[in-house]
């Protein structure tokens, strides 16, 4: 017998050999029903594995995120032998799951794969999914692995072979299909009822662009029919809602490949909505204690060096700029935290001025590879609303909860309700991946879960997601589609004040180390506004939006009044503009519908007698005529709902 501990921490003794799907049986026939995955002793296996030593056993169905990547997985493994049959002679090479749904690598060979393919792709896939086919794995040796694939003629398995041990290769057999795989698959096809495919790309093999391009094959699958109807919808939504069709249509930022890839200009729309989140944010990090400050867009190389950011983003970065003075180089920062090292360093400090809280809005450079780059959300060249504070050991927990609450009203203010902590630490496994000591990491990481338990906040710990320097808390948020983002990042840091040298000057008259705290609400601003624009569909919170209002005169008569209600207007601090084209009232409200503008004011014979506005909301909402002073409350009174103090 074994004993087998499930997650409630309960203990169940079963015969050695025992699966995961027989113990899941042994707990109830409805939870065996809906198993799709495990986990034993921190590694995926399959439902069929036989256990044959204590151990924890984690049971996944498709309502968790490892039973969805298990489900994507196997997949894929579908898909791969659908191309097979309707493609031969094509080499496959890797097919992982992804956030949502999975992918293949493919090279085709002669054969091309287009939009109008996808029918009978899916078609082909799901009649292998019907058959039910038990999905098997077996260990294989290096030598027959190799001599399998080299057959096939499939190069790129035998290149993964070539790099994996003997005794860990193993194979996943279903129907007439055979793939290399480490494993992590649903019981059998049966269990895939609906496929799509979403898209085909280039790729290169292993991400290199020296390498040989494949087509990369996108799809998801789902066990109810239902559901993928539902994701399609929600697909058909984010399309609507894509913020580089948003950002064109509102005119608020462009790019020119004469300026270059993945370097956004800003139109004056889109200025004036940035300057205003600068602005909200400034005048909160002002009331919290915040010190602005202004660094440059380059440093020597050196700065970078001792700060680990050249060994970090050096080789895969913009290449350094040479000055006529020989050996001398500089670098487009890739981060503004060295910069502020350099000005906490510029005076010496006592445990009786520190905190120091050194807050900028610093545009910062990394090469991102062309096919990475992405409107907003990926970019080269990106402004970080970024602060460091220096304190004392003792004043940390208090200083890292100041940040959460920061944090929490910048995602409030702008509607971000729904959302989660993220403590993301390091790989034990993998200390090559940070810098700094040890004991210093166990006290940051500590820091950090302290204090987000002590603000009341839902929090997961991840491993192997911090940043190289240092433990952080990220805030992950889901918009109105659901779909989640990483918005607004904390982080504790031990290791660039002692690459740095700071130090203050404690009550016992000796010189101390302080602590470091990186920290930017927004995280950067192209990013923020391109994930607010998705959010929101465009339609941003009142007090943000460029344009308030607009003022329709119903015809050229009546352009002088709109002109005093704009003037008026713009007295109350509403921004507004006329639309006086020569064009109907109906063609104006639509043209402004699509413009996303919350107010648009009607001015016709009835108004101009009155001194009245007739009111319509963007969506249709009538408030019918009313005073400019009664507009202006109604403006006032939305903004201060959605927009508290800080």
């Amino acid at each position: 017998m074994i004993e087998i501990t499930l997650p409630d921490g309960a203990v169940k003794k079963v015969p050695k050999e025992t699966t995961p799907m027989e113990v899941a049986k042994s707990i109830s026939e409805g939870l065996a029903r809906n198993v799709i995955s495990a986990k034993f002793n921190d590694t995926v296996v399959e439902t069929a594995t036989p256990l044959t030593q204590d151990g924890t056993l984690t049971l996944y169905t498709w309502n968790n995120d490892e039973g969805k990547k298990a489900f994507w997985h196997s997949s894929s493994h579908v898909l791969a032998q659908a191309l097979e049959e309707l493609y031969p002679g094509i080499k496959l090479t890797i097919g992982p799951a992804i956030e949502n749904g999975f992918y293949y690598d493919v090279d085709f060979g002669e054969h091309t794969v287009s939009e109008k393919d996808f029918p009978t792709i899916e078609k082909k896939a799901l009649e292998i999914a019907r058959g039910k086919h038990d999905y098997k794995m077996r260990s294989v040796s290096k030598a027959d692995a190799l001599s399998y694939y080299n057959e096939q003629d499939n190069e790129y398995k035998v290149e993964l072979i070539e790099n994996l041990e003997d005794g860990t290769i193993t194979f996943c057999d279903h129907s007439t299909f055979t793939d290399l795989c480490r494993g992590g698959h649903i019981p059998n096809t049966g269990i895939i009822k609906a496929i799509k495919i979403l898209s085909v790309a280039g790729a290169y093999w292993r991400g290199n662009e020296n390498n040989k391009q494949l087509t990369r094959v996108y799809g998801i699958s789902f066990p109810k029919q239902k559901e993928l109807t539902a994701y399609l919808e929600l697909l058909e939504e984010a399309k609507k809602r894509d913020h580089r069709k948003l950002g064109k249509e509102l005119e608020l930022f462009t790019f020119s490949q004469k300026v270059g890839q993945g370097l956004p200009l800003w139109l004056p729309k889109g200025a004036a909505l940035r300057e205003r989140l600068e602005q909200f944010l400034k005048k909160a990090q002002k009331k919290a204690g915040y010190e602005m400050v202004v660094t440059p867009h380059i440093g020597q190389k050196e700065l970078y060096v001792t700060s680990g950011h050249y060994a970090k983003y050096g080789e895969d970065s913009f290449q350094p700029i040479h000055t006529p003075k020989e050996d001398e180089e500089f670098l487009l920062k890739p981060m503004n935290c060295p910069h502020h090292c350099e000005i906490y360093n510029s005076s010496p400090f006592s445990y009786k001025d520190l905190p120091k809280r050194y807050a900028e809005f610093g545009t910062v450079y990394r090469y991102e590879q062309s096919g990475e780059l992405h409107g907003l959300t990926r970019v080269r060249g990106f402004t970080q609303d970024d602060a460091h504070i220096f304190c004392t050991p003792d004043q940390l927990n208090v200083e890292f909860k100041k940040v959460i609450d920061l944090s929490l009203y910048v995602l409030r203010s702008l509607g971000f309700e729904n959302f989660t902590a993220q403590v993301s630490v390091r790989d034990l496994d993998k200390p090559e991946k940070y810098i700094g000591e040890p004991e210093n990491w166990e006290k940051a990481e500590q820091a950090i879960i302290n204090a987000a338990e002590e603000k009341g906040l839902n929090f997961v710990i991840e491993s192997g997601e911090a940043a190289f320097y240092g433990p952080k808390l990220d805030f992950m948020v889901k918009d109105a589609l659901g779909r989640q983002w990483q918005l607004g990042t904390i982080q504790v840091d031990y290791n660039l004040p002692e690459r740095f040298d700071l130090s203050y000057k404690g009550s016992d008259n000796e010189l101390h180390r302080p602590v470091m705290i990186h920290r930017a609400p927004f995280g950067s601003m192209e990013r923020f506004v391109a994930l607010l624009l998705e959010h929101t569909g465009g339609n941003f919170p009142l007090w943000l939006i460029p344009d308030q209002a607009i003022v329709l005169p119903v015809s050229e008569k009546h352009e002088k009044y709109a002109e005093k209600v704009l003037n008026s207007l713009e007295n109350h601090e509403i921004r507004a503009l006329i639309d006086n084209r020569n064009e109907t009232v109906g063609k104006k409200i639509r043209e402004a519908e699509l413009k996303k503008i919350p107010f648009m004011l009607i001015v016709g014979e009835q108004e101009e007698g009155s001194e009245t506005i007739s009111v319509r909301r963007h969506g249709g909402e009538d408030f019918g005529s009313i005073s400019i002073n009664e507009f202006s409350d109604l403006v006032a009174t939305e903004i201060n709902s959605t927009l508290k103090s800080f």
